[in-house]
């Protein structure tokens, strides 16, 4: 495998166990491994500290092959080598090429009806920061390449304005900075890192809709800084007004701006990105695959990429030419990997606790204040419509007997048929769980 796929598919792995390894577990321990070769389905990484090698095989080896298959489709197994130093030559990238943030560009973004508009308004903010179209808010379905236009303009403002400081992240990054900026007393430092950017980029806001000091702690810092005439551009899954428990405030100044939609692909868009993406990867792809792949997978960028991507390692690894058969088998993978993780009893209180800044631990004790004995019936009630489990299982859960969740759940509803406004933040965190 040369040196581009390889890191190619490095950076693929990496990205897919970011969703299993927490982002200091990743910085600690997996982002100084190194590929150094592929062979016989045997994936080589270096890494400079026996010590490190023997936490990584004990703790992370398990979760990067799984990531190895869920990237090429195949069953690669790790093999993890200790080198001499963290700068050898036996290593075939730096950790900088693992940012994957720096490969989205407008150039490798393909621009068809769907997203052309986006795009040019991406491009002329790009361009003139503060200018034009301030505030930005780009909208639509997961997987139709948001995100994709928030880095390069990440990447693009950088490169032409090195001098003004660009902070990209995500609306429930966001929430998280502000809980441990509060429980920690550095809410100065919080203050200081979002309120001194020249841009603003924030990817999936709805993740804020409903969270009371999330969205109190933006509005404060979108006033400070459209007051000081910087860039805020922003994306959702949905307009403002459909986002039902946003502050009233905050969606009238994003509709103050410009609004604009990022639809599913057209099918020359669809065969545009196939093209790309396996001219990048030198994936030998003829017409009719192509054509096949575009009309199988319809809309999300990202599966097509995600295709080429398996596909890239199947040649690679067997040396051998595609076929119909191959692809069919992958395509089959791709769209059952995209189906919904299941909602589980762990991800309801995760976002009850962050919709109502609640701990998750508070939730699950004993503790009858009224602000957490709310949080633990709304979160029964969530479990109860969004899983299959008896009230007996529920009350497992939550240390109760099955009378008590059924109480819980009936006061609930009749609470929601009563309160507008606590029905909206309701559907809302049902509809996050969900999307």
């Amino acid at each position: 495998m040369g040196l581009d796929s390889l890191a190619e598919l490095w950076v693929a792995i990496c990205e897919d166990c970011k969703k299993t390894i927490t982002e200091v577990g990743f910085n600690v321990w997996i982002i100084d491994l190194k590929p150094i070769t592929i062979q016989s389905n045997v994936l080589v990484l270096g890494i400079y500290s026996d010590y490190k090698k023997q936490i990584v095989e004990m703790n992370y080896k398990d979760i990067l092959e799984e990531s190895c298959r869920n990237v090429s489709g195949l069953n690669i197994s790790i093999n993890i080598i200790v080198t001499q130093s963290d700068s050898s030559d036996v290593f075939l990238t730096e950790p900088t090429s693992f940012n994957m943030a720096s490969l989205y560009t407008f150039d490798n973004f393909i621009v068809g009806s769907s997203n052309r508009f986006a795009h040019a308004a991406c491009l002329a903010v790009s361009d003139n920061p503060s200018v034009v179209y301030n505030p930005l808010f780009i909208y639509g379905n997961s997987g139709v390449g948001k995100t994709h236009l928030m880095l390069a303009m990440k990447n693009h403002i950088e490169s032409k304005f090195p001098d003004k400081k660009v902070e990209f992240l995500r609306g429930e990054e966001f929430t998280n900075s502000l809980i441990e900026s509060i429980h920690s007393g550095t809410i100065n430092l919080f203050h200081q890192r979002f309120r001194t950017v020249d841009v603003l980029l924030m990817d999936d806001i709805q993740f804020i809709a409903g969270k009371e000091s999330t969205q109190e702690e933006f509005f404060n810092t979108f006033n400070a800084l459209y007051q000081e005439n910087k860039q805020i551009v922003v994306t959702s899954d949905r307009p403002p007004k459909e986002i039902k428990t946003l502050d009233e405030r905050i969606r009238s100044r994003f509709e103050s701006g410009l609004l604009t939609d990022v639809a599913p692909p057209d099918f020359e868009t669809r065969v545009g990105i196939i093209h790309s993406k396996s001219k990048q990867l030198n994936v030998p792809l003829n017409d009719d695959l192509t054509y096949y792949i575009a009309e199988q997978i319809k809309m999300n960028t990202r599966q097509l990429e995600g295709v080429v991507k398996k596909l890239q390692a199947y040649v690679t690894i067997h040396q051998k030419e595609l076929s119909l058969s191959v692809i069919q088998g992958f395509i089959r993978d791709i769209i059952n990997d995209s189906l919904p993780e299941p909602i589980t009893v762990d991800k309801i209180i995760d976002e009850v606790s962050r919709t109502y800044s609640i701990s998750k631990s508070d939730i699950f004790s004993k503790r009858k204040t009224s602000e957490i004995a709310y949080a633990r019936q709304i979160s029964m009630y969530i479990v109860h419509e969004l899983t299959q489990l008896s009230y007996t299982s529920i009350g497992k859960s939550f240390n109760k007997d099955h009378t008590t969740v059924l109480y819980t759940i009936n006061k609930i509803q009749k609470l929601l048929d009563k309160d507008p406004s606590q029905k909206k933040i309701i559907d809302d965190i049902i509809k996050n769980l969900q999307g």
